[in-house]
């Protein structure tokens, strides 16, 4: 198991962002290894389990700085799974970078550094995991952080609208609906988003369109 100052990594690389607000900047992508959730739909299977190299902090600052970007991205997996993430952020803060965190909503975020830009994923009912959110996390929103509903349905669809109205979150921070890969297309979901005269943001995997033969790396 990794310690307060070392964390799992899966990999780390420089591609141009896919997803979130910052979508088609050139950004770091730092994944650590294992998640809490199983959603149905996940993308990154591979970093569920524990592979990858247990790392210290200042080597992934090193190994960042060696790709001349000014915008990184934790993510994961859930990063927030492993002690040692906090930190991580807290010293790419202090390292002058953009940073990002991708979260998939089910763990605390109020311990994360403020000047992070936190992407929180509600999970809709076809993940399988809507149970698991963490509903006191949009508590701690600001404006400089992201609400994400991957949706695979019509039902999650309804789901988020519904969440969307309930808590007021395009008054509070950006929203993105983003459809699930291969079971709603970006035609049919900004459809429901244009009936409704929802203010979000439609969101497609920027990087699956760049290089749709590629599941790494990118």
């Amino acid at each position: 198991m990794a310690s307060m100052s070392t964390v799992i990594v899966n990999e780390i690389f420089k591609s141009i962002q896919g997803e979130s607000s910052r979508a088609g900047l050139p950004c770091v992508l730092v994944r650590l290894a294992g998640c809490n959730l199983d959603c149905s739909w996940c993308d990154t299977k591979y970093a569920q389990g524990q592979d990858g190299s247990e790392m210290t902090i200042d080597e992934i600052l090193q190994k960042v700085a060696s790709l001349s970007c000014p915008r990184v991205e934790l993510t994961g997996g859930e990063p927030l799974a492993q002690a040692g993430a906090v930190e991580l952020l807290d010293k790419l803060c202090e390292a002058g970078y953009e940073v990002l965190l991708e979260t998939n909503g089910s763990l605390d975020v109020s311990r994360v550094n403020k000047d992070v830009r936190r992407i929180i994923d509600i999970k809709c009912p076809a993940s399988g995991q809507a149970e698991r959110n963490l509903w006191e996390n949009l508590e701690h929103l600001t404006s400089k952080d992201e609400v994400k509903f991957v949706i695979a349905d019509r039902g999650d669809y309804d789901f988020a609208h519904e969440i969307v109205k309930e808590h007021d979150l395009t008054a509070r921070c950006k929203v993105i609906f983003a459809p699930v890969w291969g079971s709603v297309t970006g035609a049919m979901l900004a459809r429901w988003i244009l009936a409704d005269c929802l203010d979000v943001r439609l969101g497609v995997q920027l990087h699956k369109i760049i290089w749709p033969d590629e599941d790494r790396g990118v």
